[in-house]
């Protein structure tokens, strides 16, 4: 069978790498679901998503002509799952916020180089 890009088929899992899951096609040919491909998110390890033996159904998303190497995708698959996302509302305190700012650093400031220069003088000495 000649494997176009694009083309899904049914494979079956051969071996188990950390970088991705070799798949045989037919007799003849094997692919590559890499790790980034078996699914939507992060998988940190492969032997959670996949087992040798089992039949997956893949698709073709690349095949080098030289090598003649099929990269293969589970991910493609698979219904890209919609995240919601819950955003906070910011509360505004009117009073507590306006007065107080920068206003406790001013006053701060001429204490703290005053002991700034005391250490200085200290380790001068």
């Amino acid at each position: 069978m000649t494997y176009k890009i694009g083309m899904i088929v049914k494979g079956k899992v051969t071996g188990i790498q950390p970088y991705g899951a070799f798949v045989s096609l037919d007799k003849d040919t094997q692919g590559l679901v890499h790790i980034s491909e078996c699914k939507h998110g992060f998988v940190k390890n492969l032997n959670e998503v996949l087992q040798v033996g089992e039949e997956i159904e893949v698709m073709v998303i690349d095949i080098d002509e030289y090598t003649k190497k099929i990269s293969l995708s589970m991910r493609s698959l698979e219904q890209k799952s919609t995240m919601h996302y819950h955003y906070k509302k910011r509360k505004y305190r009117p009073d507590k916020a306006d007065k107080v700012g920068f206003e406790s650093l001013r006053q701060m400031m001429p204490k703290w180089i005053e002991e700034a220069k005391n250490d200085e003088k200290k380790r001068q000495k």
